[in-house]
């Protein structure tokens, strides 16, 4: 059984909107293994993105414990933290967030210049299919091409943990399978463990284990004996 990685504790968050009062948590606890493929699956507003902003140290928890290989989030300064984000963990977003004046390649160099210890970037860029690509820019590239360049971007930076928010959600179904199995991939084959919120039901079969999520709760908690591969997913 591999080592526990990453585990929330009982967390709620509350945000207040004026004088109205949203809760977005309700008590979620949960772990991730090192070396996992998690999905995290349920409908719009159902807390899963505020989840992973807490889980990858972008939003605090109202209340509650996150937990990094042992380590107290809340525990943690300012720059502690920023360096939680910038060194252990890297993000994938569903619209990309390149930067338009930079190339592929470049892109991905911004990323690998914060880090202490970072993935060659000729080799990460070849590893999603991008060598022949790696001098345009995202203004010059498909969905699917500039999401694999948030892919490589944030797996250069060689992060203990891939946090994925709805990825393939900008994408045509051919595209996003792509995209699964490439993430799939990369984590078989780097030992990444990575973490996927998706609205996408049919994704949770591809998942090693499966948190479903409802107004706030993790209403089910399934592993995957034989996770389905990525081309075998249809939705």
């Amino acid at each position: 059984m591999s080592e526990v990685i990453l585990e929330a504790e009982d967390l709620h968050k509350v945000y207040h909107q004026g004088e109205v009062r949203v809760q977005a948590l309700h008590g979620v606890s949960l772990h991730v293994r090192s070396g996992e493929f998690v999905v995290i699956v349920g409908p719009s507003g159902s807390g899963k993105s505020t989840l992973l902003n807490i889980l990858g140290g972008m939003d605090v928890a109202t209340s509650g414990r996150v937990y990094y290989q042992g380590r107290d989030l809340s525990t943690l300064s300012e720059s502690e933290l920023t360096r939680y984000r910038r060194d252990e963990i890297g993000f994938v977003f569903q619209l990309y967030n390149l930067m338009s004046a930079l190339t592929a390649r470049e892109n991905v160099e911004l990323a690998t210049e914060l880090v202490p210890e970072p993935l060659p970037i000729e080799e990460v860029l070849a590893r999603v299919g991008l060598s022949d690509r790696a001098g345009h820019f995202p203004s010059q590239m498909s969905g699917g091409e500039q999401q694999r360049v948030a892919i490589a971007r944030a797996l250069a930076k060689n992060p203990g943990l891939l946090l994925c928010d709805e990825p393939t959600g900008a994408l045509d179904y051919e595209t996003g399978i792509k995209i699964l199995g490439l993430l799939r991939d990369l984590n078989q084959d780097y030992g990444t463990t990575v973490v996927i919120i998706t609205h996408n039901l049919a994704v949770a079969d591809m998942g090693d284990r499966v948190f479903r999520m409802r107004s706030g709760d993790i209403v089910e908690t399934r592993e995957n004996e034989e996770p389905v591969p990525a081309e075998r997913i249809v939705w």
